[in-house]
Formats: structure tokens, sequence, C-alpha cells
């Protein structure tokens, strides 16, 4: 009996992993239909569809990792756990270094961002929405097509909390800086948006114009320069930040139990720089998603770029008006188009989108009217991204057998949609968030993602802390159980 039932189990392990591989390799083949198909209506899509296929990758490697940046935070302090902090900089490390020989090559399509207090303030809000939401922007859209519904929330509640943001005008207005809005008056905007109106447009236009973004290499006056390129943006900005936030990790976090493990009572640098490199590979897919993700995302820079050369164009709002697409595009023309990894934005483009079909008008906002506009969905490259994510990660969920419904109880989608908001208030006023505020910054020599990392960090201690504190009530109330 056993024998059979052992057999049994074993044939249906093999027939699901079989159904997981087929719908697996279902999604892959419906990727490259819809490619071949967008490259026969024209074949200048195939800039969007680079966003496409480097989405799916990331995607991949997400899944394949459980890499989320937020929980690399979140875990140190939670748990004391540095395997996502450690797999974090290993990305950020080998990104900084092809980022580089992008920037050697000429073709990088970064831009730093605003330098200014609200990196901080934003950083810290959405630092305390992750704790909330179990996932940053990237691991909650990996983690909704396992079938976690908590995270479809948080999605959700990103994408409409910024179109919001960016559109909404009443009472607090008036709460805003009167320099501000003395300094927004005096910009000259197109007339479509002569007059300024909502406090995130008076903190646009009022505020961060008037701050500068900037590289290393740019202070030291060698932006030209090969040497300020690799030495002052990739060493000084990236690598050696890396190195000592991996000795810290290694030293607070790591150090004692793998001495303890390895029996070393008086270690030589020999053995911590050993202790360093099992901290480093103590897991592998974290380590191989680090890898994988910090060089895709230096190649994605590069191939973008070269296709902007090849057609000639700054933005892809340029080549949509070329082939004929106008509708959505802001006044310029333009639409959101960073050219690397993003992620928030798009979503705030999805939100307005719905809201304006809905009859709520949102272009007549700066974010949207002048800067990003609000194409359809199926001609938002970086929108594609994001959908590449969702459908790369779904391949490694069917694959791996790890999809399953997991339905939110009414607290957590409380959580989720709370966190989520925050998420996106905090995005917004950072102007980005973990990727594009941090992950794309410091790699490509910006300090100021630093800045965002340091915010980010002190909003996820104190939600840690409320986190906990909530969890302890809770069980307490509810006689030593709890939802969450």
């Amino acid at each position: 009996m056993n024998g059979v039932a052992t057999t049994g189990m074993a044939s249906g392990g093999s027939w699901l992993s079989r159904k997981g591989n087929l719908q697996a390799l279902g999604v892959f083949l419906f990727v490259v239909a819809g490619s071949l198909w967008a490259l026969a209506q024209d074949s200048r899509f195939v800039y969007m569809l680079v966003y496409v296929w480097f989405g799916l990758a990331y995607g991949m490697l997400l899944q394949y990792g459980r890499f989320c940046m937020a929980s690399a935070v979140r875990d140190l302090f939670a748990v004391k756990v540095p395997r996502m902090a450690v797999g974090m900089m290993i990305a950020v490390a080998l990104y900084a270094v092809v980022a580089a020989i992008v920037t050697l090559s000429g073709f990088s399509t970064f831009h730093p961002n605003a330098l200014g207090w609200h990196i901080v303030v934003g950083a810290a809000i959405f630092g305390f929405g992750i704790v909330f939401t179990g996932g940053c922007a990237s691991g909650s859209l990996y983690k909704a097509v396992e079938g976690n519904m908590n995270s479809m929330l948080v999605v959700l509640a990103i994408s409409f909390s910024q179109a919001i943001v960016v559109s909404a005008s009443g009472w607090w207005d008036a709460l805003v800086p009167q320099s501000w809005v003395d300094a927004a008056a005096a910009q000259d905007m197109p007339a479509e948006l002569s007059v300024t109106k909502g406090w995130f447009d008076i903190f646009t236009a009022g505020y961060i114009w008037g701050l500068k973004g900037t590289t290393t290499a740019e202070i030291f006056g060698m932006a030209e320069s090969a040497a300020g390129i690799v030495w002052l943006n990739t060493f000084l900005t990236a690598i050696l930040p890396v190195a000592v936030i991996l000795v810290a990790l290694y030293a607070f976090y790591y150090r004692k139990a793998y001495l303890r493990r390895s029996g070393k009572v008086a270690p030589t640098l020999r053995d911590e720089f050993a202790g360093i490199w099992a901290m480093c590979t103590a897991s592998k897919n974290t380590a191989l998603a680090g890898i994988g993700l910090g060089i895709l995302a230096g190649l994605h820079m590069y191939v973008t770029g070269a296709l902007r050369e090849h057609y000639g164009i700054f933005n892809f709002g340029e080549l949509l008006v070329a082939m004929g697409y106008t509708n959505g595009l802001s006044i310029q023309d333009t639409v959101f188009d960073p050219g690397y990894w993003y992620i928030t934005t798009q979503e705030a483009q999805w939100g307005g989108w719905i809201m304006q079909k809905l009859g709520i008008d949102s272009m007549d906002s700066i974010f949207f009217g002048l800067d990003n506009g609000l194409p359809n969905p199926l001609l938002n490259a970086p929108g594609f991204m994001s959908i590449g994510i969702i459908l790369g990660a779904s391949v490694m969920a069917l694959s791996r057998r790890e999809f399953k419904w997991k339905a939110p109880t009414w607290e957590t989608a409380f959580f989720a949609i709370v966190g989520g908001t925050l998420m996106g208030i905090g995005a917004r006023l950072a102007m980005g968030c973990n990727i594009g505020a941090f992950f794309a910054t410091v790699t490509n020599g910006d300090p100021s993602g630093w800045i965002f990392l340091f915010g980010m960090t002190l909003g996820a201690f104190v939600g840690v802390k409320v986190f906990t504190w909530w969890m302890d009530w809770s069980a307490a109330r509810k006689g030593g159980e709890c939802d969450l």
C-alpha cells in the first residue's frame, strides 16, 4: 500500500510539474506572439519591446531570488537577517560596473534626480509603507502573479494614490509655503497650464524645478572624463559604499554566528574575508538574482540608448508621433520614457488613465500634462516593462509550482491598501521609489540615491516598531492569535 501511495504521489507531482511547465511555456509563447504581432504593425515598436523583454527577465529573476529591495531593510530590523540586503548590494555593484561601460560608450540614458529634502521625507514615507505591504513596488508585482491578493491591492493602491496626489486640489493647497507659490507663478508655463493648481503642481514648479540633479563626477567637473566616470561615479559613489555596507552587515548581523560555526576563536584577516564571502553566497538564489539584475539593468540602458541614437530621438513620444499615435501625449509630445528600469511612474499613469476614462481630468497637471502624458496602456513602453515583470514572474512561479491563491483577511487588506497608498505618496514626493530613486541613481554616480536609502531605512525602522506593537496588541486582544 505504501509503495502504491508513494508512486501515486510521485505521479501526481510529476503531472503538476508538467502542467506548470506547459503553462509557463504558454506565457512565454504569448509574449513571443505578441512581440511578432507588434513588429508586424510597425518595426519601430521594437523600442517598446525592449522594455517588454527586459521586464520579462527582471520578473523571472525577481521571482527566482524572492528579490525585494524593500524587504532588505525591513528584514534587518524585523528578524535581523541580512540575506536580501546582501543581494541588493551585489546588484548595485554590478549595475554600477555595467553602467560605467554604458556611459563610456556614449549610450547612457540616465538623468540625475533633483537633490533636496523631499527625498528623505518621501523615502521615509515609502519605507514606512513597505513594512505593512510586505514588499516594494517591484516585489508587489511579482508576488501578485503568485496569487497573493494582498500584493494585487498594493499595486492598485500605489497606482491610484499617485494619480490622485499629482492631480488633486483642495484646501490643503493653502498649506504650501508662499515662496513655492511665488516661484511657481514666475515660471514660464505653457498656455494650457498657465495657472498652477494643486499643491503638487506648486511643489513641482515652485520647489523641484529650482533644484539641481548631479553626479559625483559633475560635482568635481569631471563628468566628461573616463577617470570621473570610473573613479568618482562608479568607485566612489557606488562600489566603495557597497563595500562598507557589506562589511557592516557582516560585522553586525553575520560574523558572530559564522565564527561560532567555523570554530574560529582568534580569526585572521583572511578568516574575516572568508566570512564576508560566505555571507554573500549564503543564499544562492538571492545572490544569482542580484548578479543577473545588476547586469541586465545596465544592458537595458545600453540597448535603449543605442535605439534612441538609431532612430534619432530623445523620447518615445517622438516615435509615437512618427507612427501616428498622438492621443495621450503630453503638451511637449512626450511620454514617460526613462530608458532604464523604473517602476512607480508608469503605475501612476495606469491609475491616471483609468481616472481619465472615468471623466476625471488628470492631463491638466504638470506631472501628466506637461511631463509624462497619459498614453493608452497598449502604447506605454515603461508600462509594458511592468507587465513584462508580471509575465516573467508568472513563468517562474508556474514552472516552480509556486502559484497559489492567497485571499486577504480584512486586516491584511487594510494594511495593503494603507501601505500601498503611503508608498505611492512617498514615491511621488521623492520623485521615485527604491528602483528609480535608489537603484538606478547610485549605480550611475548620483549620490541622491544614498539619501533615499537612508530615508527608506529610517521609515522602515519606525514601521517595524509600529507593526510589531500592532501585532502584539492584536494578538493580546485575540487571546494569542493574530491574522498577520
